[in-house]
């Protein structure tokens, strides 16, 4: 409820920005997590998929009011949504007098979750552009700051392995271990961090007022701050790069 709210206040902002707007863009991005913290790392520690998997694109927007023919102000909304069910690598599940209990070995059912994560900057950036915008091919640079609205879930199936069972299988005559297996539904939704980013890129006008521009751009945010579903985990980290390409209409 609280992302629907800020995300409707940045439209009520962003709206009436467009009648001031020097420049309107849209640009498709490929977003490429840093995913440096715990939490992301048992994922790809323990699953099947990788870090490749959460990479993905991203679609944003933004106004631009020229303060100069070289300085501007941005007003700018990306989101970036990526989901994914996973297997545990090396583990598989066999049901023992109607509980679930996960073994390293043998031929029982795979152990499954999904691993759910969104981010959606709204940011505020100075872009300068050195060379003016009258130019056949526009270099800027910039960078700001901003709020990221996110989420993170997990359903499915985990593992706990906190706790062990010594079970007796006939079938090796040998004493084996087990660990329980618990449905989650561990999420945090609708938080809000502080970061910033810089961004460098070209604008290739197409006649008077379009242009098709490219850009690469980082954000730095510190990370965000888990408080009910994931307690015990570092603050989840939502770094990353993105690759855009896009188009800008100029007023």
């Amino acid at each position: 409820m609280r992302k629907n709210l800020i995300l409707l206040f940045a439209l009520f902002l962003l709206g009436p920005s467009l009648v001031f707007s020097d420049v309107v863009s849209i640009k498709v991005a490929y977003f490429v997590p840093r995913a440096n913290s715990d939490l992301w790392k048992i994922e790809f520690d323990q699953m099947d998929f990788t870090k490749t998997n959460f990479h993905g694109t991203s679609l944003g927007f933004s106004y631009e009011y020229f303060f100069t023919k070289e300085i501007s102000l941005l007003l700018g909304i990306d989101t970036y949504s990526r989901k994914k069910m996973g297997v545990y690598n090396e583990y598989v599940g066999e049901t023992i007098e109607g509980e679930d209990w996960a073994f390293d070995y043998g031929e029982g059912f795979a152990i499954s979750h999904v691993f759910d994560v969104s981010i959606t900057p709204i940011q505020v950036s100075l872009k300068l552009t050195p060379l003016g915008r009258r130019t056949r091919v526009i270099p800027y640079l910039g960078g700001g700051a901003g709020i990221y609205l996110w989420t993170v879930r997990l359903y499915g199936n985990m593992i706990d392995f906190s706790i062990e069972e010594i079970f007796f299988d006939s079938t090796i005559n040998e004493e084996v271990i087990g660990n329980p297996i618990f449905a989650t539904d561990a999420r945090e939704e609708n938080k809000i961090s502080f970061g910033f980013h810089a961004f460098g890129g070209f604008m290739f006008p197409v006649g008077n007022r379009l242009s098709i521009d490219a850009e690469f751009k980082y954000n730095f945010v510190r990370g965000g701050s888990f408080t009910e579903g994931f307690e015990g985990f570092e603050p989840f980290d939502l770094s990353g790069y993105q690759i855009s390409v896009g188009v800008s209409y100029w007023f």
